[in-house]
């Protein structure tokens, strides 16, 4: 398999479990920053499930068409789900976190996964672009 010519590819950083979390997607195979969001308090897994959402509804609201490209396991079958399965406790902290997961679920209930969403072969390409380059 080879890389795409074209696509969004987005990852999550987060310091602890749950700690600072942040998220990004960066177009290939230019390398350009397309969006950023956090950090806030979360978990690395809402921030992969969070980045996906992101990258189709941006992709969409834009009218652009291209595969969303992911190296998390958790969060593409989340998206494919429609349905965040995070063990995150609700307080007054993530509270606005929780309150975007459900804003994500809500829209992929309303309209699916509109493009391919792919989990990023590491083994074969290295890390996926859109990596924070922290382990």
């Amino acid at each position: 398999m080879e890389q795409p010519a074209q696509a969004l590819c987005v990852d999550a950083a987060c310091s602890g479990n749950p700690g600072p979390m942040e998220y990004r997607g960066v177009h290939l195979p230019s390398g350009k920053l397309v969006f950023h969001y956090g950090p806030v308090h979360g978990t690395n897994n809402i921030g992969e499930f969070l980045a996906i959402v992101h990258a189709m509804a941006l992709l969409k609201q834009k009218g652009l068409s291209m595969p969303v490209y992911s190296d998390s396991r958790t969060a593409i079958i989340w998206a494919t789900k429609r349905k965040a399965k995070t063990t995150l406790a609700p307080t007054p902290e993530n509270a606005p976190l929780l309150a975007l997961v459900a804003r994500a679920e809500a829209w992929l209930q309303q309209n699916g996964l509109p493009y391919p969403l792919i989990k990023w072969d590491t083994e074969h390409w290295g890390e996926i672009p859109a990596d924070f380059g922290r382990k």
